[in-house]
């Protein structure tokens, strides 16, 4: 660059208006080098984005059980290899969906409910069945029988694991 035109990353360079300015050290051949980077704040945000996940956790009279349960019929997978039923904790993890099984008391009360948004309900519903749910036939609760319309909009079906939580399954219903 010549002529007196500044290359935007020199010494002599000014961030634009409204950016931000952070340091970021930087280890280069047993070199500490500052490496100050000129961001928007829009840049910044996204750099620095934060994001958060909930992650339900439902006790368990029996954690040998209630991985049985999750695993074979409902498609969980356990988070970490080495994890089992000796323990007193267990996470689950199915595609994004996370969740932890507790033996504990004072985790978690026995009953819980937790909603499950999926792109299908049907054929999700058979999967499990053909992995060994067995549908309650309640007549005072169809919707544990199998998935129905909802009158809110969702198509939904309920499943209850072995120490009595649910699992509310449920999609948008196509206009």
């Amino acid at each position: 660059m010549g002529n007196g035109q500044r290359n935007k990353f020199s010494k002599t360079a000014r961030p634009p208006a409204g950016a931000e300015v952070i340091s970021v050290p930087l280890i280069e051949s047993d070199k500490l080098i500052n490496l100050r980077l000129e961001l928007s704040s829009r840049a910044l945000l996204k750099y620095f984005k934060i994001t958060m996940k909930t992650i339900p956790f439902l006790r368990c009279l029996n954690m040998k059980e209630a991985i049985d349960f999750y695993t074979n019929i409902l498609d969980f997978k356990l988070k970490y290899p080495n994890a089992s039923a000796d323990d007193w904790v267990v996470d689950l993890v199915n595609g994004e969906a996370e969740l932890g099984l507790t033996i504990l008391e004072g985790d978690q009360k026995l009953g819980i409910n937790v909603y499950v948004r999926v792109d299908e309900v049907d054929n999700l519903f058979k999967k499990y069945v053909s992995r060994g749910l067995v549908a309650p036939n309640k007549p005072e609760s169809p919707v544990h029988n199998g998935p129905i319309d909802q009158s809110w909009g969702m198509r939904e079906f309920y499943v209850n694991d072995p120490s009595g939580n649910t699992l509310r399954f449920g999609k948008i219903i196509d206009q």
